[in-house]
């Protein structure tokens, strides 16, 4: 698999942190950040989706509103409207919200993933830790940091050329 972000998170075993760099505890602290100040979308689509789908199918105003609050502030005008207009003129911005509903209730591995996985994640958005990525996966075969003006959820946008290289190379060098 081919991804921009692995999410692997703490244990909650304090000897985790131990000698972890200050890039590491630098990206942990705009994780933490996050969820402190922009985490409301995540409990709420994780707890009622279907309270908030109501309202983004019912105006497209309010879609744009609701996405637009984790939408980078250098993405261009034509992205946002776009990215909108695919949930609203495809009737799926109800059920694009149940993903969250549905990963807060599924089973979480006992094992690291073995598939061949490969990070392309964009500078200056959330970090993934290696310790916690190499614990979940363990078969990670490339663990790259785009440069700006790659983004996180956004790489595919921000920096097409460089992503779709990565994930040429990548299988290619599968076999």
């Amino acid at each position: 698999m081919h991804v921009t972000q692995l999410f692997s998170f703490p244990s909650g075993d304090p000897a985790e942190f131990a000698e972890l760099s200050e890039e590491d505890q630098a990206g942990l602290a705009v994780l933490d950040w996050f969820w402190k100040e922009k985490g409301a979308f995540n409990v709420l689509q994780s707890q009622q989706p279907q309270t908030l789908a109501h309202a983004v199918v019912d105006s497209p105003a309010g879609l744009v509103g609701w996405l637009a609050q984790l939408f980078d502030e250098d993405l261009d005008d034509d992205f946002v409207v776009t990215n909108a207009a695919i949930h609203w003129l495809t009737g799926t911005a109800g059920s694009a919200l149940r993903l969250y509903w549905e990963n807060a209730r599924a089973e979480q591995p006992k094992e690291p993933t073995t598939v061949p996985t490969a990070l392309a994640m964009g500078e200056g958005d959330f970090k993934s830790i290696r310790r916690f990525a190499d614990r979940d996966h363990a078969n990670i075969v490339s663990w790259k940091t785009l440069p700006a003006p790659a983004h996180g959820h956004y790489t595919a946008h921000t920096a097409t050329e460089a992503l779709t290289s990565d994930v040429i190379a990548f299988f290619r060098g599968l076999g």
